[in-house]
């Protein structure tokens, strides 16, 4: 009977655990709002306030899916966390690399291959895939 109630209460743990680790839209939208929208712009277009004054025009983050709609994942994770770096303004996109560090977490590419990556991260993509024009 103790070893039923203790397995219940693991379960239970393991499944409240993974519920808090997946990915919140929402949370990336306020991530977006407070760290990307200065050069990529409210809407996502790159028309924000600083776009002018970088030397690389921000992306177009409403069409980061391609043709087939398949979004870009990987890509897009590789680009924020700087393993695949865009120096636009003196230091590799985004300039709030530390901020994004740690909390590490996996989120599946399309093909369902897993990447590691930050939860902060984690949630900027969910929100980014929310805003991919059709």
């Amino acid at each position: 009977m103790i070893r039923s109630i203790l397995a219940a209460g693991l379960c239970s743990g393991v499944m409240l655990a993974t519920a808090t680790q997946a990915q919140d839209s929402r949370r990336g939208a306020e991530l977006y709002l407070h760290h990307c929208a200065t050069c990529h712009g409210l809407d996502a277009t790159g028309h924000g306030p600083m776009a002018g004054a970088l030397v690389i025009q921000p992306t177009n983050l409403t069409k980061l899916s391609g043709q087939d709609g398949t979004f870009p994942t990987a890509r897009v994770v590789a680009r924020i966390d700087g393993r695949d770096p865009l120096v636009s303004h003196g230091s590799p996109m985004p300039v709030y690399g530390p901020y994004f560090e740690g909390q590490d977490t996996a989120i599946k590419a399309p093909t369902g291959q897993p990447i590691l990556t930050s939860m902060p991260i984690a949630d900027l993509v969910a929100y980014l895939e929310t805003l991919q024009a059709s």
